[in-house]
C-alpha cells in the first residue's frame, strides 16, 4: 500500500503523521519505506536525527536523475537511507528539491515517482509520502503514485475552508491521472476534548458526510519532545495516550 499524506495547509501535522504510522507499521514487522517531498526535511529530520544531513542521496538525487539519460541508470536503492530502526526506510528530503521544481515541472517528470516506487513494490510492505504544503510537482507526483491520501486536520476554521478545495484537487489528479486513487480518511490532529470549538468543526465535517477517521489524534506536549530526540512515539513512550491513538489509528487503516 502506497500511501501519500497530504494538505496543502503547513502546519497540520504532516511530517509527523506520516512519519508515526511508518515508524509503527515497521515495528509491526512491515518493511517500510518513508518517502520525504517538503524541500524543508522535517519527516527526514524526525527519522534521521543529525544523520539526515549525512545521507548521501534521497528524493532530490532521484529526481534529478530523471532529468538525464545514462546507459547504466543508478539504482533506486542508492536514494534510499536506513533509519535507526528496523525496517524502517526513508528517501531522504534535501533543499535541492526546490531548486530543480521548474526543470521537473517543465520536462513533465510526473509519473517518474510512481514508476520508481511500482518498481519497488516488491521490496517493501508499506510505503508513506510526505509532501510540501502545496499542491506543486511533488505533490502531484506523489497523489498519482500513491493508492490512497490521508488528510490532516487540525481542528481551525482556516482548515476547514482549505479542505473543501484539497478535496477538489484529489478529484482532479484522479480524474486526470490516478483512478484509482482513494481519499482513505481525513486525520484529526492536535485534538482537544474539552474544547467546543474541536467538537463542534469535526462533527459538522461528519455531518457533512466526510470520511473523517477515529480515533482522534491528541494535542500533547510529548509529540515536541519526540521532535527533538528525533523518535517515533512508538519508541519514545510505547504506552502514552497519543501513542496508543496512533496504534488504534494505524489498526482502523490497516482494517
Amino acid at each position: 500500500m502506497r500511501r501519500v499524506v497530504f494538505n496543502q495547509k503547513g502546519g497540520v501535522g504532516k511530517s509527523t503523521i506520516s512519519s508515526n504510522l511508518a515508524a509503527i507499521a515497521a515495528a509491526q514487522g512491515l518493511r517500510t519505506l518513508v518517502v520525504d517531498l517538503d524541500a524543508q526535511g522535517n519527516t527526514s529530520r524526525y527519522l534521521l536525527g543529525e544523520a539526515a544531513d549525512e545521507a548521501a542521496q534521497g528524493a532530490a538525487e532521484f529526481f534529478e536523475s530523471t532529468l538525464s539519460f545514462s546507459v547504466r541508470p543508478p539504482k533506486l536503492a542508492d536514494f534510499i537511507s536506513a533509519t535507526p530502526w528496523e525496517k524502517l526506510h526513508l528517501m531522504r528530503s534535501s533543499p535541492v528539491l526546490d531548486e530543480i521544481h521548474s526543470k521537473l515541472e517543465s520536462r513533465y517528470k510526473i509519473y517518474k515517482l510512481r514508476d520508481a516506487l511500482q518498481a519497488l513494490a516488491k521490496d517493501y510492505d508499506a510505503i508513506w509520502i510526505d509532501t510540501p504544503p502545496a499542491l506543486n510537482f511533488y505533490t502531484r507526483s506523489a497523489l498519482i503514485a500513491a493508492d490512497s491520501c490521508l488528510i490532516p486536520f487540525d481542528c481551525d476554521d482556516f482548515s476547514r475552508r482549505a479542505l473543501y478545495g484539497l478535496l477538489e484537487s484529489v478529484k482532479e489528479i484522479q480524474a486526470d491521472h490516478n483512478p484509482d486513487l482513494l481519499v482513505e480518511g481525513i486525520v484529526v490532529n492536535q485534538f482537544q476534548p474539552r474544547a467546543s470549538l474541536p467538537q463542534r468543526t469535526v462533527q459538522e465535517l461528519i455531518d457533512e458526510g466526510l470520511p473523517v477517521l477515529q480515533p482522534y489524534l491528541s494535542a500533547s506536549v510529548k509529540i515536541k519532545e519526540s521532535h527533538e530526540l528525533a523518535r517515533p512515539m512508538i519508541h519514545l513512550d510505547a504506552r502514552h495516550k497519543l501513542t496508543q491513538e496512533y496504534l488504534a489509528l494505524f489498526e482502523a487503516l490497516a482494517a
